[in-house]
């Protein structure tokens, strides 16, 4: 096929050439990146094999990439799946860190950028849609330019909302909700608009894409390029990665880069790489997808040593020929261009004016809050799941009695043991079940700077307090009034601060591990573990404490539920007198009334709880203050991890 060319490929060198000649006619900015490389280090066997474990070999993810991209133009880089790609755009935004692993030099406008001002310059669409199922679009934007830009007035911020709207062809659905996979939404076309929208808020120059098309049927893929090459035409730089992309796009783009691990193999227009790869001798075959027949060029297949190391030395050869081209020369000498101008722009940072911190946790809470206010079935769990083990416990033991031989100590302990047990549970099951989507969106949205992840789980806080208060209210009163438990409103009240501190004690030691742990279903059966450890060690209910192992006993003073059963046990067993009646045993009669007092069997059981009463109540409302700096900081220190890598 050298020499001739389809139509279509035809009028994409056009475009091409169009687009480099309007960049030439005009001094615009540009983006170049010269002899990118990047490694990591990997263990060379799995964990429980110490020996391999313990080696480690160096993996070369990126070797010596070099492009240069200027405004107006839309740049696609293709390869198969690890030759790449998205870890150059992350090295392009300096996601990678630019740490020791890291070589090369990214340049906007002809200045190296410091790793500071990565971050401000790029905007960054990652492959997945992070979005808050229960928002409409404009609501969903609407907080978007609230966390970026304070100074604006909100009549502004519509506008500026309005305006991206309706560049992306979203006004007429502005009202709708977003959608999750449980109930339905918008479809994946919009949702990707939607992403893309949230980053045209800040005015990018510069805007770098994973994959906009993963997920979305052809017509839809088409649209979402199409809408990309209008962006970058109204004086924007584009760089996507795409995968498989049809033959009828190719036109679309200015510059095409193809990647095979690692490495650079083509990268110019679209008339250009035809011609290159001619020459090469790989002409592409009538009637076939340029896209598809390049990339499998120049992929390597493992399936043999002998298919890997053929196809590997032929994309060597390639490789060779294009930096040996005319192609790559002009491309090293448009950088070199750009870095001696004389009178450089001035590097095209991303609108933005960022609030204070509090303004921002104040957004992120009315964000949160609006968010799950419209969960009517998450509201409604989350406020009567406390309720319905109630009522389970209270149909169990129907009404508590004073008749020791009818079990009035055993059932008094039965129900302190599930209401120190059961309420840090249900506090694990909201966090699990609400935060993560909240994490999520907010790793993407600190990485592009709009805040820190600790103002996110620290607005979730705040959130979640009310319906603890209203949920273990309502638990509270049903259990403590409908089992008989010692019917005074003083004690009624130490009862549910003591639940409620439980409660919360275990939403916030689910998000401790939440800010470490990614796996939701791992931190799900970490804190049931810690939780069922806790109660064994600390109540006493299980084994008094006084008989435990030293170990043991030292531990229990680490726990929650040491200080919450004591001082639900003095709560309900002082000053309480019980009955002895009659039983068919004599003997069994002996053995259950050994108490005629509460005040016996506190002493008994829990030695020295009545003095401690006060300290224990005070230790375990210290422990909530306690947990949720503990888990700021985890999310802090998650936020610097993230933030190197």
């Amino acid at each position: 096929m050298s020499g001739r060319g389809s139509p279509a490929l035809e009028m994409s060198g056009r475009a091409g050439q169009t687009g480099e000649a309007k960049a030439a006619a005009q001094r615009s900015d540009s983006v170049s990146v010269r002899g990118v490389s990047y490694t990591v280090r990997e263990h060379v066997g799995p964990w429980w094999n110490v020996s391999l474990y313990h080696k480690k070999w160096t993996r070369q993810i990126l070797k010596d990439v070099s492009f240069h991209v200027e405004s107006g133009q839309i740049m696609g880089i293709l390869g198969n799946s690890g030759s790449g790609k998205t870890t150059l755009l992350d090295a392009i935004s300096g996601r990678l860190g630019h740490n020791n692993n890291f070589f090369g030099d990214v340049y906007v406008n002809g200045r190296q950028l410091k790793k500071e001002q990565f971050r401000d310059c790029f905007s960054y669409v990652p492959q997945s849609d992070t979005l808050l199922s229960f928002l409409t679009i404009q609501e969903s934007l609407t907080y978007t330019a609230l966390l970026t830009l304070q100074k604006c007035s909100n009549d502004f911020i519509k506008k500026k909302v309005d305006a991206v709207m309706a560049e992306l062809s979203l006004s007429h659905i502005a009202d709708k909700i977003i959608g999750s996979r449980i109930f339905v939404g918008i479809s994946g076309g919009e949702r990707r608009r939607v992403s893309i929208a949230a980053q045209l808020l800040q005015d990018p120059k510069v805007m770098l894409l994973d994959e906009p098309t993963t997920g979305l049927d052809c017509l839809t893929a088409n649209q979402i390029v199409s809408l990309l090459s209008e962006l970058a035409r109204r004086d924007r730089i584009v760089i996507i990665t795409i995968h498989q992309p049809r033959s009828e796009l190719f036109r679309l783009f200015d510059k095409i880069a193809i990647m095979s691990f690692g490495e650079m193999v083509f990268c110019g227009n679209p008339m250009e790489m035809m011609t290159f790869f001619s020459d090469c001798g790989y002409s592409c075959p009538e009637q076939s997808n340029p896209f598809d027949f390049y990339v499998d060029l120049t992929s390597v297949d493992t399936r043999s040593k002998e298919r890997e190391c053929e196809t590997y030395s032929r994309v060597q050869v390639i490789v060779s020929a294009y930096k040996n081209s005319e192609i790559f020369s002009e491309v090293l000498a448009a950088i070199e261009k750009t870095k001696r101008m004389k009178e450089l722009p001035p590097i095209p940072f991303k609108n933005k004016d960022s609030p204070s911190a509090f303004y921002k946790s104040w957004i992120l809470l009315r964000r949160t809050t609006r968010n799950f206010s419209r969960d009517k079935m998450g509201i409604t769990m989350r406020l009567l799941q406390n309720l319905l083990f109630a009522l389970f416990v209270a149909f169990f033991l129907l009404r508590l009695r004073n008749d020791l031989v009818k079990g009035a100590v055993q059932d008094r302990v039965g129900l302190v043991y599930q209401c120190v047990s059961a309420p840090p549970y249900t506090g694990m099951l909201n966090a699990v079940a609400l935060f993560p989507p909240l994490r999520a969106i907010s790793d993407q949205e600190s990485k592009d700077g709009l805040y820190k992840k600790w103002q996110m789980l620290l607005a979730y806080i705040v959130h979640f307090l009310p319906f603890s208060v209203i949920s273990v209210a309502i638990f509270s009163a049903f259990i403590y009034w409908t089992a008989g438990l010692y019917p005074d409103a003083s004690r009624f009240g130490i009862f549910f601060a003591v639940v409620l501190a439980s409660h919360i004690i275990g939403e916030l030691l689910t998000l401790v591990i939440l800010g470490v742990v990614q796996n939701p279903n791992t931190v799900q059966s970490g804190v049931v573990l810690l939780n069922s450890a806790g109660v064994i060690v600390g109540t006493g209910l299980v084994r008094t404490i006084e008989e435990m192992p030293t170990p043991f006993k030292i531990l229990s003073y680490l726990t929650f539920q040491k200080y919450s059963s004591e001082v639900l046990i003095v709560n309900e067993f002082y000053g309480l007198n019980f009955t002895c009646g009659k039983s068919n045993s004599s003997t069994a009669t002996n053995a259950a009334c050994i108490f005629s007092h509460g005040n016996q069997f506190i002493e008994k059981n829990f030695p020295g709880a009545l003095s401690r009463f006060t300290i224990d109540f005070l230790i375990l409302y210290a422990f909530l203050p306690g947990l949720a700096i503990t888990a700021i900081l985890s999310f802090k220190i998650r936020d610097r991890l993230i933030g190197r890598q």
